[in-house]
């Protein structure tokens, strides 16, 4: 039987508090980071679908959701203290911080792959084995809205063109050749999360997504794009607003800038 992994008290985990990841019993398959705020109403669905995916854990990182979501985390931590854990933090500290806590926590664990998921049933459980089968041959997945058989039913045509224009914006700009660099579904092995220098990322919001991509692909990392389906949320509200918008344009163009530096030798 493995040893639990599970951080149950109400607050938040520090590196200190991990044990390393080469104590014996801690070698891992597969992580799901699902950062939290204010998904009660979704939570309590999606862990559970989770865990009937396959060999997958999953660590919840909440930013103190006054909604009671951290509540129902801990619940689901007393339910299944060998696969499921939570990360308390004290209040909204950023989608892209989220992530890197949860990798942190991978890493610290021993986990082999680590997988991003929004929390409010967008992306499917049932296609994280098809992302992790991806992960065979390459070192990061991308699920993708916009490759073939990739969809977003019930987008609005605005939104749509939107998340399209986005990922063209910034393949056009970084170089990098996919359809769907915003998308928050996606996989990475133990070996490009630890290619990566977590530490240092910039963005915070869902460019967030693209830093990390382009990380990688600068990294000369193998990155597979996959198609997924990805639903309108049920409970609550997007967390798209024009301030993360914004970030995403400025962001990217600070990457060109920077690996355009880089390419010149510039200290």
């Amino acid at each position: 039987m493995r040893s639990s992994v599970c951080v149950s008290e109400r607050r938040t985990e520090r590196a200190e508090d991990a044990p390393s990841p080469g104590q014996p019993g801690l070698q891992r398959d597969s992580l799901v980071v699902v950062p939290t705020y204010n998904e009660a109403g979704n939570l309590e669905v999606l862990v559970p679908r989770v865990l009937a995916a396959g060999s997958f854990d999953v660590v919840v990182v909440d930013d103190n959701s006054p909604d009671g979501t951290g509540r129902i985390a801990d619940d689901l931590v007393a339910r299944f203290p060998e696969r499921v854990a939570v990360i308390h933090r004290p209040g909204k500290l950023g989608l892209g911080t989220a992530y890197v806590a949860g990798f942190g926590h991978a890493l610290a664990r021993g986990y082999e792959r680590v997988f991003e998921m929004d929390a409010d049933l967008s992306h499917d459980p049932d296609s994280l084995s098809t992302l992790r089968a991806a992960l065979e041959d390459a070192d990061v997945v991308l699920g993708s809205r916009h490759v073939s058989g990739g969809e977003a039913p019930g987008w609005p045509l605005w939104r749509r063109s939107l998340s399209r224009a986005g990922s063209w914006y910034a393949s056009r700009l970084l170089g990098m050749p996919f359809h769907d660099l915003t998308s928050g579904f996606k996989g990475l092995r133990r070996r490009a999360l630890e290619a990566v220098d977590l530490e240092t990322i910039r963005s915070n919001g869902y460019c967030f997504q693209i830093e990390v991509t382009h990380r990688c692909y600068r990294a000369g990392l193998r990155i597979a794009e996959v198609p997924i389906v990805f639903h309108n949320r049920r409970i609550g509200r997007s967390k798209l607003d024009r301030r993360v918008v914004a970030e995403a344009l400025v962001l990217v163009w600070q990457l060109r800038s920077r690996s355009t530096l880089e390419r010149e030798g510039a200290p």
